[in-house]
């Protein structure tokens, strides 16, 4: 991805160089470079489920547990610039289908709907819209602007506080 993310045209054997490995073990495994987006792709939904889990989405207020899943989702930030900025991978992984994932955070949103910490008035789809679009001018920021990787993420939980929790949830600066 490291590679793919500085040159979408990079080939094979470059990506196989910088992996530390030989062309023919890269082939191996993704004989066509579609096999290839595929694999990374798949990968990102499997860490896409792996990050929701550790954010343990049923602790605490629905607002706690959104700033954590975005905390978790910010850790995922080079992986998942790259699926954003490669929309070539859309065409291999099929981004649309809800998962697990998906399904938690829907619960999670309605959870604060209910518990009073998210704004009611935001469907669950748009609050899910600004957490990702929110994570991806976070990534953005920290790339274009050589900002810390701290300041963004902090920059990110505020601007969510802001613009999806209620005054019942009490917000930090």
């Amino acid at each position: 991805m490291v590679v793919l993310s500085k040159n979408s045209g990079a080939s094979l054997t470059e990506i196989a160089a910088a992996a530390g490995v030989g062309r023919t073990t890269i082939h191996r495994y993704f004989p066509e470079r579609s096999d290839l987006l595929t694999g990374i792709g798949n990968h990102l939904l499997e860490q896409i489920e792996l990050a929701t889990e550790r954010a343990r989405l049923d602790e605490g207020t629905a607002a706690e547990a959104l700033e954590r899943v975005c905390q978790e989702y910010f850790e995922l930030g080079d992986a998942l610039r790259f699926a954003y900025d490669n929309p070539q991978i859309s065409s291999w992984v099929d981004w649309e289908t809800e998962t697990a994932a998906d399904r938690a955070l829907t619960r999670l949103v309605e959870r604060g709907h209910a518990d009073g910490t998210l704004d009611p008035e935001q469907p669950v789809a748009w609050v899910a819209e600004v957490l990702w679009a929110m994570l991806y001018a976070a990534w953005q920021h920290v790339h274009a602007n050589a900002a810390s990787k701290h300041t963004s993420l902090n920059l990110c939980l505020h601007s969510l506080r802001r613009a999806v929790m209620t005054d019942s949830h009490p917000r930090t600066p």
